[in-house]
């Protein structure tokens, strides 16, 4: 996962006013086109009346983009300034409810106090590189998934994801819950000052749990993580460190699994038909 060139709070707007100027300190890098918010409202196909969560609102120029389409746009937000900024500019769609601000911190965010009860929801944001991972992991693994998932993230990220031809941790940790489909690249022009690195659009769509219905979820990440643990190792002698080898040769043969296959070859399917014939120990 690349470290960030972004901070926590990710603002995204043609118009800076004086109080968001940009500070190197921060690493902050503000989204300088108008086309790119409207990519991503795009990328999550929204209808009128859905509910969207967005991080780091910033100046809300996503935030905009997302009320035109009509949603209800829950934002969480942790830089004050960003916060009365948001107030200002969207008094009219605070006061109907079209918009709700939740100051916080997204490392901190827990979505069962944003009212996500029994409610399909999307997620739809700009997030600083250094938590892709993280929140990837906080919707997509939360008991309160949304339907879709559409983030802008470092390139390297979202192609590892969605473009790799060997599976990965990351890879499949994702495509077991949902499906991943890289939309397009964002050049680091698009922001400015420009990063270091080029980003993407990335989409996950029908997210859901079916995959491990009958699968305790920390057995399948346990298992994951165990055969992707020494990455030159075959994936047999990688789960040699939980299981006895003669019983993992076995189920090897039973799947029709080559003796010799690594981790990054198994698919999502056959990674849960392992999973099933490897109770935890």
């Amino acid at each position: 996962m690349g470290r960030a060139t972004r901070p926590l709070s990710i603002w995204t707007s043609i118009n800076m006013n004086d109080r968001f100027v940009h500070k190197k300190s921060l690493g902050q890098h503000f989204l300088n086109s108008p086309v790119i918010p409207r990519k991503l409202c795009d990328a999550a196909d929204l209808i009128p009346g859905e509910t969207v969560v967005e991080i780091g609102p910033g100046t809300g120029a996503l935030t905009a983009v997302l009320l035109e389409r009509g949603v209800k746009v829950i934002a969480i937000e942790t830089d004050e300034r960003a916060i009365l900024h948001l107030e200002e500019r969207f008094a009219t769609e605070i006061m109907a409810k079209m918009l709700v601000i939740s100051a916080q911190d997204a490392r901190e965010l827990d979505l069962t106090q944003l009212g996500l009860h029994n409610q399909e929801y999307k997620v739809v944001a700009n997030i600083p590189y250094y938590l892709s991972g993280f929140l990837f992991r906080t919707f997509l693994e939360n008991t309160l998934q949304p339907s879709t998932l559409v983030f802008l993230v470092q390139k390297e990220v979202a192609e590892r994801i969605a473009r790799a031809k060997k599976a990965s941790l990351l890879s499949l940790s994702v495509a077991v819950f949902g499906n991943p489909t890289y939309i397009c690249t964002v050049k680091r022009g698009n922001f400015t000052p420009a990063p270091k690195v080029d980003s993407a659009i990335i989409a996950v769509r029908d997210i859901s749990r079916e995959r491990l219905m009958d699968i305790d979820p920390r057995h399948f990440f346990y298992l994951l993580h165990l055969g992707f643990g020494q990455k030159r190792k075959q994936l047999l002698g990688n789960l040699t460190a939980a299981y006895e080898r003669t019983t993992l040769e076995r189920i090897f043969n039973e799947q029709k699994l080559n003796l010799n296959i690594r981790a990054e070859d198994l698919s999502v399917p056959q990674w849960v038909t392992l999973v099933h014939a490897l109770p935890p120990q």
